[in-house]
Parts: C-alpha cells; sequence; structure tokens
C-alpha cells in the first residue's frame, strides 16, 4: 500500500516541484523526510526565510515548494505579499493543519482555525484538502502555479496521516559544531566610508555577478553605481535580501553577491544558520554595517552599542569572515575570495546618498535577472 506521503511526494514531482524549504511539525515528520530523499530540499530555521529562499530559487528558474506547518504561516505573511507576489513568482506552499481534528495543543487552534479565512483576505488562493485521493487532482492547480508565477496553499487535514505507516527516525550520530576551528575574529577598525563609498569600491567586483541588493536606499545607490541586468532591486521584504541570494546560489553556477545591512540581518539572523548549513561556495554576503536603519530615518540598529555581526556570523558556522573599513580593504576582500559562503562585514560611517528612485520596474527587474541567470 502506498502511504500518503508517498502519494503526496509523486504529485509534486509529476507537476515539477524540484525546490523544497521545510520546516519542522510532528503530523508531517515522515513527509519531510521521505520528502528529502526525493526533491532537493533545504530545512529552515523560520518560515520567513523560506519565501526570500524559494523567491530566489524561481528567479533561477525552479519550481519552488515549502512545507510547514499552520502556526508558521503569519511569519511568512509579508514575504507573501511584497516578494513573491509582488513579483509574481511561483510559490506552492503546503501546510500541515493544526488546531482542528481533534488538537491536543490550544495554543495551535487559533492560527489553525483561521488560516483558511487570512489566506482568503490576502486575496490568495487555497486548496483545502481532507483525503489522499485528492492529491491527483491537485496536480493541475500546482502545473498553474509555475506556469503564472502564482502563489498558492495546498492547507492539509491532519486526518490525512492517521493510517500513514510512515515514519522519521532522527540521525544517530549528528558531528557538533567545533567553534574553535572558525579561528579569530578580524580586528575591529573605525569606520572611514559611507555605504555609497563602499559600493563604488566593490563596484568592480560585481560585474557579471548576480547581485542582490537589500531594500529602500541601498538599492538606489546601486543603481547609480552600477546598474547592470543581473542586479535584483528589493522594493520591500527586509530581511529577505539574503535568503534570496541563498536561493539563486544554490540553483545556478553563476557567483552570487548580496548586498546586505546590519537592520535588515537583525531582523532575520537565522538565515546565517542555513547559509552556512547549505554552505553554496558561490555565495558573498557583503553586510555594510553602518549602525543605523538608513531608510526609515536613521535610527540606530544594536550593531552600534552591542553586536558584531562578523561574531554573529562566526557563531552560526560561517567560516570564511573578514571585517574590513576602508575601500582598500573591501578591495582587497573581494579581489581573492576565499570558497563561500563568505561573509565580508564592512564597517561604515552612516548616511545616505541623495540619488533617485530605481526608474525599472519591478517586474522589468524580475524578468532581466531571470534572463541573465539563464545565460550559460
Amino acid at each position: 500500500m502506498q502511504y500518503p506521503e508517498e502519494k503526496l511526494i509523486s504529485t509534486m514531482e509529476m507537476a515539477g516541484v524540484d525546490f523544497l524549504c521545510t520546516l519542522p511539525c510532528d503530523r508531517i515528520k515522515g513527509l519531510i523526510d521521505l520528502a528529502a530523499r526525493k526533491i532537493r530540499s533545504t530545512p529552515l530555521t523560520r518560515e520567513e526565510e523560506g519565501v526570500g529562499i524559494c523567491a530566489g530559487a524561481a528567479l533561477a528558474g525552479r519550481s519552488p515548494a515549502m512545507v510547514v506547518q499552520s502556526s508558521g504561516v503569519g511569519n511568512m505573511l509579508n514575504a507573501l505579499m511584497s516578494l513573491v507576489s509582488f513579483y509574481e513568482l511561483p510559490l506552492a506552499v503546503f501546510v500541515s493543519r493544526r488546531g482542528v481534528g481533534g488538537e491536543s495543543i490550544a495554543a495551535q487552534m487559533p492560527m489553525g482555525q483561521a488560516l483558511p479565512g487570512l489566506i482568503e483576505s490576502l486575496g490568495l488562493e487555497h486548496t483545502l484538502i481532507g483525503d489522499a485521493s485528492q492529491f491527483a487532482a491537485i496536480k493541475e492547480t500546482l502545473e498553474r502555479v509555475y506556469d503564472e508565477g502564482r502563489v498558492h496553499f495546498f492547507v492539509m487535514s491532519p486526518a490525512l496521516w492517521e493510517c500513514s505507516g510512515a515514519g522519521y527516525e532522527p540521525p544517530a550520530d549528528i558531528e557538533p559544531c567545533d567553534a574553535a576551528r572558525l579561528g579569530p575574529l578580524s580586528p575591529r577598525t573605525k569606520p572611514r566610508l559611507r555605504r555609497y563609498e563602499f559600493l563604488k569600491a566593490a563596484a568592480p567586483f560585481l560585474e557579471e555577478k548576480a547581485v542582490v541588493c537589500n531594500l529602500g536606499i541601498p538599492s538606489k545607490e546601486l543603481y547609480h553605481v552600477k546598474d547592470q541586468p543581473s542586479n535584483f532591486y528589493m522594493l520591500g521584504s527586509m530581511g529577505m535580501a539574503t535568503p534570496i541570494g541563498l536561493g539563486i546560489a544554490l540553483n545556478t553556477g553563476k557567483e552570487v553577491v548580496v548586498i546586505d545591512g546590519d537592520g535588515s540581518l537583525l531582523m532575520n539572523p537565522g538565515t546565517l544558520a542555513t547559509v552556512a548549513g547549505a554552505s553554496p561556495k558561490n555565495l558573498t554576503i557583503i553586510a555594510i554595517d553602518n549602525g543605523s536603519y538608513g531608510s526609515t530615518g536613521g535610527q540606530p540598529t544594536y550593531t552600534s552599542a552591542c553586536v558584531d555581526l562578523e561574531a554573529v556570523a562566526r557563531g552560526f558556522g560561517i567560516r570564511n569572515t573578514v571585517k574590513v573599513s576602508s575601500a582598500e580593504k573591501i578591495v582587497e576582500a573581494l579581489s581573492s575570495p576565499p570558497e563561500g559562503p563568505y561573509f565580508v562585514h564592512a564597517l561604515a560611517l552612516p548616511g545616505n546618498e541623495k540619488v533617485p528612485d530605481v526608474p525599472i520596474g519591478h517586474l522589468e527587474v524580475k524578468a532581466r535577472v531571470q534572463e541573465f541567470l539563464r545565460r550559460t
């Protein structure tokens, strides 16, 4: 007898799903384990980063999906609307519905019961799946998701898994991280440049690379310094620059550079653990740290007082890191970079360059990047 998990994975494969992001749920641990053996999968630290990673995968030509539980859907809302929906990127979200069907954990009930209405309120589509016989019928919907660049939720009843024999055994031996192997941090020196000057110094090293730039003024400054078809300019979804870059890097052989910021990384720091775990050799993250929220009024971030982003990246397991604070040092850091993932912590002075808005529409930005990534 075929388990319901096997039927669903078979449907995913037939519909073209070829990249998966997952977060654990006790009800579907067997599904996640089986799926990882069939479809390239990336475990997440938080649902929101999965939306960014899947957006990057879609830019690189993949057909991505997520497997999460209903309690985590709330963590995805802004990225769903201001990233994948806004840029018309495809995403199928398979949701293990909690809070219904004899749920024993009361805290699961509010989100689980509200989920269909919440999805509808966002103007997104969903399919309720209560029986494994429905899996074959969702193939056409899945294909439309990828053909038309849509977001669709498949909300799966807990009753689906009640008769399943698919199990999961945690790995017996996991080698713990040895902090000593990460080595010492770079010396901290006083910043000399604003972000704009760092971008000018880094610009020659961005040529013919896929570049994902943090939202707001950083994207405007990058456009002014070095516009190229391979630049993905973010207009929303703060905290998603590194996840998008990771999603691209995992699905292309091209070099990928993320230009991120301190405020953005502090919003979603767990992504650095996902980067370390996935360990793409073609990914460089330039974290321009000016100790402020530069696009929202210049309020200070915690990096101005008590957080060292290089130490954070090292602590999450990224081995190759460097701290720079001058044009000469960032040129040196980018001239002969080590194997990725590579984290460049650029200490900068606060302040923005007065430059006009990016004059390219968001769908044209997407199309240019996709065309670049399609080129061999």
